[in-house]
């Protein structure tokens, strides 16, 4: 059972979570602000994720890419970073003997980077080939696509990665001045999962932690709209199509219980190789080899995904079957696969909470996003708790209107006619 507890650091208000994991001998420490894609403007749109890279580039203590990276090594650490329309998080694995030295590291470069004007125009270009890289992939233009059918110009519309033509306008005072208002400590947070028995005494991290500075609290983000359920297809004369969809259930995005249950209806519709999407398109039917669903909810708005890679032949043939398997599961999941799913997800959870730094990255995303529980354990209960009749809810609110996106030789039309 994991021991977890929460306070705030007395000098910037930023919530520290101690999440004791019995077992392990590892640490994961994360440090995370409300601070993703959705947060930016539409001339910033980018941002988020570049000021991601640039503050490994050297803080005060470790002045340059090269002593934060050997550093780490020596500590025997995994050191990365994410940003995702939610959140900015960057965090680093070691020994749990080498926490201190490691929360050093971490609160030096990430509260203090220097953003030399040098720098920034080196990891421009980095950053530019990484979206060029990113179109290069249909798949991952299929998820920029679908993101863009569902919410429009809406923040969650656009991509994490921003285009290119922003990059090469971004300066040193474009990235400050969105740091300065959206890194507030007291909408951040900082993620300590695993061994905790060699973390510094309680003043010392609060020496630490307070590098960040106090800041004003950040502007609301703008709500999330209804989905649109528009079809949007880029054509590419290839063998190969890359189909997704989204609907939008009717759940209560801030009810731990609705969201488990939504969870569960995922699993059985798409989510492992005993659900009905494997079953009937990929088994029985042998329309293609990938196929899943999943389900994310933002802060404010649930999404329910479908995706498949599969022969262009048989694009549209899956989408439709997919669309009546949606259909068919309003009238009542069986509650033998309500069960196989509970069990499954729950499983699943378990497994990835081994990890401490998926214990970090789970808490980030209930305390950040959501401002819930942290405790890995009542994640897994609440999936545990939930009941037949709550996924049936779920399947019957499901959207009836979706939107489209596809990457291959289509046109709209075929989809909308189907």
């Amino acid at each position: 059972m994991a021991t977890v507890s929460s306070r705030s650091i007395p000098s910037n208000g930023m919530p520290l979570h101690l999440l004791q994991l019995p077992g392990t001998r590892a640490v994961t420490i994360l440090l995370a602000f409300d601070a993703g894609a959705r947060t930016e403007r539409a001339e910033e749109n980018g941002v988020a994720h570049f000021l991601e890279h640039l503050v490994f580039k050297g803080g005060e203590r470790y002045p340059t890419h090269r002593e934060i990276n050997q550093t780490a090594e020596r500590l025997g650490g995994v050191l990365n970073a994410y940003t995702s329309h939610d959140l900015v998080a960057f965090h680093i694995t070691v020994r749990a003997e080498a926490a201190p030295a490691a929360l050093d590291l971490l609160t030096d470069f990430v509260a203090m980077p220097r953003l030399r004007p040098e720098e920034i125009d080196r990891e421009r270009g980095v950053v530019i080939q990484e979206i060029n890289r990113a179109y290069d992939q249909p798949s991952t233009v299929a998820e920029h696509l679908i993101d863009e059918a569902a919410f429009g110009e809406h923040p969650l519309g656009r991509t994490v990665l921003g285009p290119a033509e922003h990059l090469r306008t971004f300066e040193r005072e474009t990235i400050t001045q969105f740091r300065a208002r959206r890194w507030a400590p007291q909408r951040g947070g900082a993620f300590f999962a695993g061994n905790l028995d060699h973390l510094p005494e309680a003043a010392e991290i609060d020496e630490m932690l307070s590098r960040f500075p106090a800041l004003p609290d950040p502007e609301p983000y703008l709500p999330a709209p209804s989905l649109l359920g528009r079809t949007l297809v880029q054509h590419r004369q290839t063998n190969q199509s890359h189909l997704r969809m989204i609907y939008q259930p009717s759940i209560d995005v801030s009810d731990v219980r609705q969201r488990a249950a939504l969870s569960i209806y995922a699993t059985l519709l798409g989510g492992s190789m005993g659900s009905r999407l494997f079953e009937e398109i990929r088994e029985k039917r042998g329309l293609c080899y990938s196929v899943y669903a999943f389900d994310h909810a933002f802060a404010d708005v649930p999404i329910l995904q479908l995706g498949s890679g599969l022969d262009s032949s048989k694009c549209i043939e899956a989408f439709k079957r997919m669309a009546e398997i949606v259909q068919q599961l309003r009238d009542r999941p069986t509650e033998e696969e309500v069960a196989r799913a509970k069990a499954y997800a729950a499983g699943r959870l378990v497994l990835a909470f081994e990890s401490t730094g998926a214990v970090a990255r789970h808490a980030a995303g209930e305390a950040i996003v959501f401002g819930q529980d942290t405790d890995p354990d009542a994640a897994v209960a609440a999936l545990d708790a939930v009941t037949h009749q709550e996924v049936c809810e779920v399947a019957a609110g499901i959207s009836e209107r979706l939107a489209i996106a596809c990457v291959g030789p289509h046109q709209a039309e075929e989809f909308e006619q189907a």
